[in-house]
């Protein structure tokens, strides 16, 4: 068992042996706040001062709230009343309404809806906007979900739009006239309820203050709070938070304004920075001791958000790099966006040659299409790699289905019998059994029932005494962090990195334009927030940092872009005086982009068929639009390029295209081969004249 001590520096240690009451942690990047919260947890545990199952630790990721449960557990934080509620805000309110909504709510019913996207489709459509396209739904359900975690009702949401800089994709008017709509909705007959992620919120802050009893039951139950990455907070789940703490001052929390980068959601670090203000005899402790990265990435670290403005500025931490000397960033200008693709990618082949592992290296971005010509040159480069956002084996409804029986069993009548065949008891009428059924779709349930049963099994292997409850929150937490890691090279945005770190980063596309993006250029907070969001990447970085930016869009187009402000003053000078940016040429195109993949009888070399490639689009969109996902995340633009051309007719054909992984194959793989053997045209029909 680990020592509540161990390893602890003098900042560190004095968080977590800080008396009980409120206690605010500024924790820079890379400085061990999981570590210091965790072990605050076990050391005010471990004093008497509060039992385990009072403590209700809350954060914004369910990775992040596996992570805190793994190291409490490792940390022996456990009681025999029970342990540390560890999870995140709309997961602590999902159980907490589950539990008294017969009370407040009586026998009404109510659902929980896993996308916004079709109800507000239908309300968009119920006010006249009959042509709306899927971007335009998505960017009415984002500014639905701003307003509602800013406690904005339709009826102010014209008022309350004018305050700020708000990029909308309609008039107010509009908007509001969606949000009403989509309000009504959500109430089915018969007084039913569906309800969207921030209705979980409310729901549960209003049973809590409508009903008295049942506040006094819940704050009873849990006594002491701890809130991790605290500048994301918003005005709804600070709100909530301030209900469960019913005037009390039990409460830590953890957060660095340097990475607020979610303001579009209506996150704020205001209750952050007021902290000290709203508790006057709070303990306030600085962690700036980077763990993570070398002096030379904390830095320009530090430098680019030095440059900050504003109130957040005042606040700012400023990191001391802790770990051995390492190299220099490396910062590369080339004279366009397709040359800048390809010296990213001999970069990477140069870090792979170097030793560094393909899952250590990222290559970030400003947005997410900018991800399609790095997927593309990878595959043709044959580097694996991994867009973050894909679905995962954890991620498809059937095994999403299964975790949430199992979890249903875990939390009532659980099966009397060894872990390892309830499970298997639990999971047969969802297509479990010993042998294969017949037919291509039951085998595929089938297999993935047959993988949860092996993963079980696994946790058994190493802790066999688990009772069912255990094995299952054992499994769920692996569902957790296993569904954030993957082979080969990461692909992702600067918000998807988002706590998350590697040896080797590259951030791509920093110029004007982009880092700024040109829509957030229009008020000084978003420039700041922009600033931020390069300052998360820039602290992503272990050890290797490559930082690229292009003159041009496009080979042979005026060179129009300027790389971004953020880098003034940042790139080391020569002893001329000159820029020290190393120059990126053209001359690696075709050594990166030479070597296709091979291709399958009958592909085109030329490109992508057209009425296939098509075809397959107007699909995915489709596909992704029933169930109210991104179409990147059903296939990449590349995939697409890539089946088009390459036209598999059999599974082994199409397993050979990249990003075509055994889950997306399972998934989608019937779909996209009977497509693909509809429209293709025959090898004689697709030859040029010249080939005829």
């Amino acid at each position: 068992m680990i020592s509540i001590r161990d390893g602890l520096d003098p900042q560190q240690l004095e968080a977590v042996l800080a008396p009980r009451g409120p206690v605010c942690v500024l924790a820079g990047a890379g400085t061990g706040k999981t570590r210091t919260i965790t072990r605050r947890i076990a050391a005010l545990v471990d004093s008497g001062q509060v039992n385990p199952s009072q403590v209700l630790a809350v954060t914004f990721t369910a990775r992040a709230a596996a992570e805190m449960r793994q190291r409490l557990a490792a940390l022996g934080v456990s009681a025999p009343g029970g342990s540390v509620s560890a999870l995140t805000f709309h997961a602590a309110a999902l159980r907490q309404l589950r539990y008294f909504w017969p009370q407040v709510y009586g026998s009404a019913r109510w659902e929980l809806m896993d996308s916004k996207f079709p109800m507000v489709r239908r309300a968009a459509r119920d006010v006249g906007l009959e042509a709306a396209d899927r971007e335009l739904i998505r960017d009415l359900a984002a500014e639905i979900e701003w307003a509602k975690s800013s406690l904005i009702d339709p009826s102010r949401y014209v008022a309350s739009s004018k305050t700020g800089s708000r990029d909308l994709p309609v008039k107010a008017d509009t908007v509001a006239e969606v949000f009403r709509a989509y309000e009504e909705a959500k109430r089915a007959p018969g007084g039913d309820f569906l309800l969207d992620f921030e209705d979980l919120i409310g729901f549960t802050t209003l049973a809590l203050t409508s009903n008295g009893p049942i506040a006094d039951e819940f704050r009873g139950r849990y006594r002491s709070f701890v809130v991790d990455e605290y500048q994301d907070v918003t005005p709804l789940q600070q709100g909530l938070l301030d209900t469960w703490l019913g005037g009390r001052d039990d409460l830590t929390v953890v957060g660095d304004a340097n990475q607020t980068i979610y303001s579009f959601t209506a996150a704020t670090p205001e209750f952050l920075l007021d902290f000290t203000r709203v508790y006057p005899e709070a303990t306030l402790v600085r962690l700036q001791r980077d763990y993570r990265s070398t002096p030379e990435v904390v830095a320009l670290a530090n430098g680019v958000i030095g440059q900050a403005a504003g109130r957040m500025s005042g606040s700012r931490l400023e990191l001391i790099g802790m770990r051995p000397t390492g190299p220099d960033p490396v910062f590369v200008e080339y004279p366009d966006a397709t040359a800048e693709v390809v010296g990213v990618v001999a970069e990477i082949k140069r870090l792979l040659r170097a030793g560094v592992a393909a899952a250590e290296i990222a290559v970030l971005y400003r947005i997410n299409a900018m991800s399609e010509g790095y997927e593309e040159a990878l595959a043709a480069a044959g580097i694996e790699y991994r867009v973050r956002g894909d679905h995962g084996f954890f991620e498809r409804p059937q095994v999403v289905a299964a975790l949430r029986r199992l979890t249903t069993l875990a939390q009532g009548d659980a099966p009397q019998m060894p872990s390892a065949q309830a499970v298997r008891t639990a999971l047969t009428p969802l297509g479990f059994a010993e042998t294969a059924p017949p037919g291509s779709q039951a085998k595929v349930n089938w297999q993935q029932m047959c993988r949860l049963v092996e993963l079980v099994d696994d946790v058994l292997t190493q802790r066999p005494t688990l009772t069912f409850a255990q094995t299952v929150a054992a499994l769920s937490d692996r569902a957790r962090t296993e569904s954030e890691s993957d082979r080969g090279i990461t692909l992702a945005s600067f918000h998807a990195a988002k706590g998350l770190e590697w040896d080797a980063v590259l951030l791509t596309g920093l110029h004007e334009g982009s880092v700024p993006l040109t829509r957030a250029s229009k008020a000084a907070a978003q420039v700041e927030e922009e600033r931020r969001l390069l300052y998360v990447g820039i602290t992503r970085a272990r050890t290797h940092l490559h930082l690229s930016w292009s003159l041009a869009r496009s080979e042979g187009r005026q060179a129009s872009r300027r790389r971004s402000r953020f880098l003034d003053g940042m790139i080391p000078s020569t002893s001329s005086g000159s820029n020290s940016a190393r120059s990126g040429s053209n001359s690696a195109r075709s050594g990166v982009l030479g070597s296709l993949p091979e291709p399958v009888e009958g592909s085109d070399l030329r490109g992508p068929d057209p009425a296939v490639h098509e075809a397959l689009r107007q699909w995915r969109d489709d596909y992704a639009a029933d169930r109210g996902c991104d179409a990147r995340n059903v296939c990449s633009g590349n995939m697409l390029k890539q089946l088009a051309r390459m036209l598999p007719a059999t599974p082994a054909e199409l397993s050979r295209v990249s990003g075509m992984n055994a889950e997306r194959m399972d998934e989608i793989g019937a779909d996209v081969l009977a497509l693909v053997a509809e429209h293709r045209k025959t090898p004689e029909s697709r030859k040029t004249p010249a080939q005829k």
